[in-house]
Formats: structure tokens, C-alpha cells, sequence
């Protein structure tokens, strides 16, 4: 006889303390390379654990920043960069996702990882795509020693 289904789930995500090593890894990335950014750290279900905006930063940017993250967070860890190809040939599809609320589709959104598992997500904005997406992968990659260390 076949045990039900289980009706839970656990799933690890970022802590306060892990996402502040993620913040901090990208603000030092872009502080480093020049680029004033806002960045958001999200948990996996895209609530945001912490932000910053760094002195020159644009206002109007923060927003994107955050929106970065949720979408990540969003689509099981999909970093943004990718969304263009994925819908790129499809008009359909590419015509009427970009006027979903909070989706954004060009780089600067990141999964953070520990293995394979997605723990949480990191938005970028303020520089080029090509710039949000190097400080984003910064920051994420900061906290996957740190988070798998102690596990």
C-alpha cells in the first residue's frame, strides 16, 4: 500500500543574514566597477529581505531593482536575461507577457543558489543589463560558501 501524498513541503531559503552577505558582495561589485545600482536581495517566494541604494543611484531604478528579484523569484530561480530568447520568436507570447505587472526581461536578476536549490533571488538596476547582471552574479555567488559551510 503506497503512502499518501505528502500534503507539506520544506524549502530552504535566505536568511536576513545571507541576503545582507548577497547585498554586500553586489554593492562592493559595483562600487568597485563604478556603477551606482540599486539592489534588492528576495527570499524564494520574492518577498524582499533587504535593499540599498547606493549614493548616485537613480530613484527610478529601485523599483526595477525589486522587480528583478520577484521575477526570478517568480519563475523558480529564471534570471532575467533569459526571458528575451525565450520569447523572442513567439509574438504571441512576447507581446503580451511584457505587460505583466512586475516582470522584467532583460538582465540584472539572478538566482541565488546553494547546489542546485534556489534560495533566493537578486535584482540590479542602475547600469547597463550587461553591468546589473555582473554585480547580481556577484552578489549571488557571495553567499553560497558562506550558506553551505554551515550547513
Amino acid at each position: 500500500m503506497s503512502s499518501p501524498p505528502s500534503t507539506t513541503s520544506l524549502r530552504r531559503t535566505l536568511t536576513y543574514a545571507g541576503a545582507r552577505a548577497v547585498l554586500d558582495a553586489a554593492v562592493a561589485r559595483a562600487a568597485r566597477i563604478g556603477v551606482p545600482v540599486n539592489v534588492c536581495v528576495a527570499d524564494t517566494s520574492g518577498d524582499v529581505l533587504a535593499t540599498a541604494r547606493m549614493d548616485g543611484a537613480a530613484l527610478l531604478s529601485y523599483p526595477i531593482a525589486v522587480d528583478k528579484a520577484y521575477t526570478v523569484a517568480a519563475f523558480q530561480g529564471l534570471p532575467t536575461h533569459a526571458w528575451f530568447d525565450l520569447i523572442k520568436d513567439k509574438p504571441a507570447l512576447r507581446e503580451g507577457i511584457v505587460h505583466r505587472d512586475r516582470l522584467v526581461v532583460f538582465g540584472g536578476g539572478v538566482p541565488v543558489r546553494i547546489g542546485d536549490e534556489v534560495v533566493g533571488a537578486v535584482g540590479v538596476s542602475g547600469g547597463s543589463a550587461e553591468q546589473d547582471r555582473e554585480i547580481a552574479e556577484a552578489g549571488a555567488a557571495a553567499v553560497a560558501p558562506a550558506v553551505s559551510a554551515g550547513d
